[in-house]
């Protein structure tokens, strides 16, 4: 069975620019430009973290909060332990 990495976000649309603003309490805060609407914001997020995390965008799926600023997501072939690694670095950088 292939890994499977959780990560639960706290999405905040319409933020001006799109990034992530910090990792506390094992959720990730994040922004982006995009309004929620039609599903802009979840598809901004997923090239957000496709690009910010070095994940292949068909490897993120929403678990739940599609519609709702708490969102969860899978993540297919990482362990959350390397998804955790990885959102620190990317934090770093910016």
């Amino acid at each position: 069975m292939a890994e499977k990495g959780v990560l639960r976000v706290r999405l905040t649309p319409k933020g001006g620019r799109s990034s992530l603003d910090r990792y506390e309490a094992e959720v990730l805060h994040a922004r982006v430009s995009a309004p929620p609407v039609d599903g802009a914001a979840n598809k901004a997020l997923i090239e957000l973290l496709s690009r910010s995390l070095n994940i292949p965008k068909s490897r993120l799926s929403f678990a739940s909060g599609e519609t709702s600023r708490e969102k969860v997501l899978h993540i297919e072939g990482i362990s959350t332990e390397e998804l955790r690694v990885r959102i620190e670095t990317a934090l770093k950088v910016k």
